[in-house]
C-alpha cells in the first residue's frame, strides 16, 4: 500500500460577481508546468504558510476576525493572499477609515509588489503594515472543506470560501503559476469540463455545479451562510473503466458515488 503523505493547509476562493446573465466566478488556468494540477482551470489559492502565521499575531493587520480561531484566521489570510498574488484582487480595508480597498488603490499594489511578493523577495505582511491595510477576513465565507484521498502523493487539507469580488478588481493572472484567466458562469465551467475545452479536478466540478444553482452573488453568500460544512475526504477504488469517488451525501453534492474516469 502506497505511504500516505500528510496533508497541507491550504485555501481558495471563490470570488463572485453577477454577469449579464448568470452568477459568475473568477477561474484561471493553471501553468503547465506547474506540479499539481497542471493545465487545470482552477480558483486562486494555494498553501498556508509562515507568513500567514506571522500575520495571525498581528491582529492590527486584519478585521472582522475576532471570533475566528488561529487556524481558521490563517486559513483566511492564506486565501486572501494567494488570492491577490493570483489575480490582483484584494480583500482589504484602508485601516484608517475602514473603507474597502478601491480598484484603482489595488492596481497599485498590485504593479507595485506582486511579482516581488511572488519572487518572496517581500512578505504580505510588510505590504498590509506599509500601506496601512487590513485583510477583511469576514468577507470569506465558508463554502467547502475537502481533504485529499489518502494514498495520493501531495495531499492538501483545503478550505474553500466565497466571496463577492470588490466592485471594479477586475482581476488578471500572473503569467507565472496561471497562464490564463477568466470570469465564467459556473454552468458554462462545468460544460466546459464536460467538452474537453477545460480541465477541471474533481472538487472544483462539484463545487462548480453546486454554485450554478444560486441566480446571484448575495443568493450564494446567503446559501452558504446557512449551510453546515461537512469534510470531504473522498475513498478512491480502481474500476474496469479508471477510479471511482466517494464522498459523504449530507456534504451535499447532489450523490455519493462518482465515476471520474482515468485519473492522470
Amino acid at each position: 500500500m502506497a505511504e500516505t503523505s500528510a496533508s497541507r493547509p491550504a485555501s481558495t476562493i471563490l470570488l463572485l460577481r453577477d454577469g449579464a446573465k448568470d452568477l459568475e466566478v473568477f477561474m484561471m488556468v493553471r501553468h503547465h508546468q506547474i506540479e499539481f494540477n497542471s493545465g487545470a482551470l482552477v480558483f486562486p489559492g494555494g498553501s498556508v504558510d509562515a507568513g500567514d502565521q506571522d500575520i495571525v499575531r498581528r491582529p492590527d493587520l486584519y478585521s472582522g476576525g475576532e471570533s475566528l480561531s488561529e487556524s481558521d484566521r490563517g486559513f483566511r489570510i492564506a486565501a486572501i493572499r494567494e488570492t491577490f498574488e493570483e489575480s490582483g484582487i484584494l480583500l482589504a480595508r484602508v485601516k484608517d477609515s475602514g473603507a474597502p480597498v478601491d480598484a484603482k488603490r489595488a492596481g497599485e499594489l498590485a504593479d507595485k509588489h506582486r511579482l516581488a511578493l511572488n519572487e518572496h523577495k517581500i512578505s504580505f505582511l510588510s505590504i498590509l503594515a506599509d500601506n496601512g491595510l487590513q485583510l477583511a477576513l469576514d468577507t470569506l465565507v465558508p463554502y467547502a472543506h475537502w481533504i485529499t484521498p489518502e494514498g495520493m502523493p501531495k495531499r492538501f487539507d483545503t478550505w474553500f470560501f466565497l466571496a463577492a469580488a470588490p466592485s471594479d478588481q477586475l482581476g488578471a493572472h500572473d503569467g507565472r503559476e496561471s497562464t490564463d484567466s477568466i470570469w465564467v458562469s459556473p454552468r458554462e465551467a462545468v460544460e466546459g469540463g464536460e467538452s474537453g475545452r477545460f480541465k477541471l479536478p474533481f472538487p472544483t466540478t462539484r463545487n462548480l455545479i453546486r454554485l450554478a444553482k444560486q441566480p446571484s452573488v448575495a443568493a450564494a453568500l446567503d446559501h452558504a451562510k446557512g449551510m453546515s460544512i461537512i469534510t470531504v475526504m473522498p475513498v478512491m477504488t480502481k474500476t474496469d473503466t479508471g477510479r471511482q469517488l466517494r464522498i459523504p451525501r449530507e456534504a451535499g453534492y447532489d450523490g455519493e458515488v462518482f465515476e471520474v474516469g482515468a485519473l492522470g
